[in-house]
């Protein structure tokens, strides 16, 4: 997601946590930041998880975001301000995007490249400060290479859930030739991945609309061959059975945002409702899991 990009003031927001709040802690700055990374100290084995916002605002909502981590996760963390030049940090984002080949088809760049496209690559193109989906992280990375994966299967009815910038969406769009349907609960993003689809000639394949994940009217009753969810290991668990029932016989789902270690508890509650796991791609520490809903009639695994 990303902010208008008006302010002059910025202040950097950071925390420390311990592996297993990293991503509770990711969404909740992303939630209010213009971009959002994480580091690990090798020597403690906790992450620094950095926002950057405009200095001063949406502290309401920073610190409702902050306080739904702590009570998920079980870990409060301090929060950590320090003011950062905007200017500066603009030229840093650019120079920490560089163009990015993922997989065997798709390359990743910036708006703020220029020169040719390399040859042979389906590219997408995002604003170097959006904050979650840039192709950097690697569960936006893992479902990339998974999409590639099944590709051959031609799904006709894509979704992706809790699409952030778009880039998914605009992938599947862009490779399968089809049109796809995004959502997303933050009206920031959906506007994001609307500009993104406009900019990539992608307006005419890609719906985006604001929905709270399955509970939308939009989704009732409907049933996908694909589905994107790149969420979060918690809420993927709690959607498992609503993912089982509107997934088509024989349709796959692409989950990501989770931690390897996370992989086995995420599986097992998807394996409850049905799904069959039938791969999973790993990107450093994150995993991707491509997800089954046997055909009628079909055995599973």
């Amino acid at each position: 997601m990303t902010r208008p990009r008006v302010a002059t003031a910025l202040e950097t927001i950071s925390v420390t946590v311990p592996p297993e709040a990293l991503d509770i802690y990711e969404a909740a700055l992303a939630h209010v930041c213009r971009t959002v990374g994480f580091f690990l100290d090798d020597a403690t084995g906790l992450w620094t998880v950095e926002g950057v916002k405009d200095r001063g605002a949406d502290e309401p909502e920073l610190a409702a975001a902050l306080a739904l981590a702590a009570l998920a996760s079980g870990v409060a963390a301090e929060p950590q301000r320090r003011v950062t030049e905007a200017e500066g940090w603009l030229a840093r984002t650019h120079e920490a995007f560089p163009e990015q080949l993922i997989g065997r088809r798709f390359a990743v760049r910036g708006t703020h490249l220029s020169g040719p496209r390399v040859a042979g690559r389906l590219t997408l193109v995002l604003d170097a400060a959006v904050a979650f989906g840039s192709g950097e992280h690697g569960s936006t990375r893992g479902c990339l290479r998974a999409l590639e994966r099944v590709a051959w299967r031609r799904p006709r009815r894509v979704l992706d859930l809790g699409t952030g910038s778009g880039i998914l969406a605009m992938a599947a769009a862009t490779l399968l030739h089809r049109p796809v349907l995004a959502t997303d609960i933050d009206p920031w993003s959906v506007r994001v991945a609307r500009a993104n689809a406009a900019s990539n000639g992608l307006a005419s394949r890609l719906r985006v609309l604001r929905a709270d994940g399955w509970r939308s009217r939009a989704l009732k009753g409907r049933t996908f061959d694909l589905v994107f969810a790149n969420i979060l290991a918690r809420p993927l668990t709690r959607m498992a059975a609503d993912l089982a029932q509107q997934l088509a016989p024989g349709g796959l789902a692409i989950l990501a945002g989770l931690l390897a270690r996370q992989a086995r508890w995420v599986l097992a509650a998807h394996r409850r409702h049905g799904l069959v796991l039938r791969a999973m791609v790993r990107e450093g520490d994150w995993a991707t899991l491509v997800l089954q809903r046997p055909a009628a009639g079909g055995a599973g695994q």
